[in-house]
């Protein structure tokens, strides 16, 4: 966050510099326009006085007149030349925007990466795998279908989702289409019912509003759509219900003009939106997220904690931050929705399990991890840390998480 202050910092004085430039351009352009104006009026007074004037038959420009485009023409000249000058120093400004961005962000990854990981062909399977089902999941068939031809990917590992459908109905309402949502909540109508959804009525209430944008005219289609739609809801919606019935009685100045605008801003509408896609993908038993926009996120959370490893690393001459394992090199707090399991960490040795490592229960009922389990074991007798019994070490037993 401060290298992001940082930037901004110096983003907010390229603003405002601009903003004065521009508010001082804006009165030197007037200026010189106004000086102009001015200068051509007077030489058109001129040249009618001349006509009159038997000592200028020719009409020609006088020496006072030259004088005073001279004069007019050197002010130009010097506020033009003021205003480049002081865009040209707006330049230095922006440069050091860049030089902020290259002083507190790294461009490089390389330490913080494991490129064998992808020199086998089961990791670059399951790396091209996971982005078809995530274009698949966006809508963007024909870019996943590219990329299972180029890859040689077999078509039948990909398994189709019904998240592609749900992304188009959720693209859908944001554009003001809610005829497919509707028809998906009418499919689930019992399901939705059964998770105490408010999903349908939501739907239904965006509709109505929707037909009240037309104005007085559209009252008697918009009571005719209430009494086929609203009459399911009543025992759980009817204060919501009665707030609708009370927007017709302001079809004549118009809703947005009423106490009752909210329920035509554009947050109802992404609310609605956010609250299909959740929960669809509830109903129907498949992740909101994709497993790839999963991954970059936790790679975004641990990364700014993995360059400064890198850094007090790189201060104590250490070649690299990864082991051979399949672990970070220090532990990363992710945000709940990213734990997709129980963590066991050994009371023992304070280290997480793994594969490797994992948790075993010993018959006490205690666990703790295998690498602490085979420290404590002295030949064919294991007491256990936190009681006094005593036990074999082959008689623990393995845990799954």
């Amino acid at each position: 966050m401060e290298s992001c202050a940082a930037v901004e910092k110096e983003v907010e004085k390229v603003i405002n510099k601009f903003s004065a430039i521009n508010d001082h351009s804006q009165r030197i352009i007037g200026d010189v326009i106004s000086l102009i104006e001015k200068l051509r009026s007077s030489i058109a007074e001129g040249k009618k006085r001349s006509v009159f004037s038997p000592s200028n038959p020719d009409n020609k420009v006088t020496a006072g007149q030259v004088d005073v485009l001279n004069e007019a023409l050197t002010k130009t000249k010097d506020k033009l030349h003021r205003l480049t000058t002081e865009h040209r120093d707006l330049h230095g400004t922006v440069s050091k925007v860049g030089k902020a961005i290259d002083r507190n962000f790294v461009a490089d990854f390389t330490a913080t990466s494991r490129t064998d990981v992808f020199q086998t062909e089961r990791n670059v399977m399951l790396l091209n795998k996971i982005m078809a089902q995530h274009f698949y999941r966006q809508g963007m068939d024909d870019v996943a279908d590219a990329l299972i031809k180029e890859s040689g990917l077999p078509a039948e590992d990909i398994v189709p989702e019904p998240y592609a459908e749900l992304h188009r109905i959720w693209e859908a309402i944001h554009t003001g289409n809610l005829a497919p949502a509707l028809d998906w909540a009418g499919r689930y109508s019992a399901e939705l019912d059964a998770r105490n959804s408010t999903l349908e009525f939501k739907l239904h209430r965006l509709a109505f509003m929707q037909i009240l944008n037309g104005g007085v005219q559209a009252q008697t289609e918009a009571i005719a759509y209430a009494r086929t739609n609203f009459a399911k809801f009543v025992r759980r919606f009817e204060k919501d219900i009665q707030i609708l019935m009370g927007t017709l009685i302001y079809l004549q100045i118009g809703i947005h003009n009423s106490p009752y605008k909210y329920l035509t801003a554009p947050e109802m509408w992404i609310e609605t939106a956010d609250v299909f896609l959740k929960d669809a993908c509830q109903l129907l038993g498949i992740n909101k997220d994709s497993p790839l926009s999963v991954i970059v996120n936790a790679g975004c959370t641990a990364l700014p904690a993995l360059l400064n490893l890198k850094q007090v690393m790189m201060s104590r001459q250490v070649t690299g931050i990864w082991n051979g394992r399949d672990e970070l090199p220090i532990e990363i707090d992710l945000e709940p929705e990213n734990r997709f399991h129980s963590i066991f960490a050994c009371p023992i040795l304070r280290q997480q399990s793994s594969e490797d490592n994992p948790p075993m229960k010993l018959l006490c009922g205690h666990v703790i991890s295998r690498d602490a389990l085979n420290k404590l074991s002295n030949g064919p007798i294991l007491k256990c840390p936190y009681c006094p019994m005593e036990q074999c070490p082959s008689d623990a037993k393995l845990i799954y998480f």
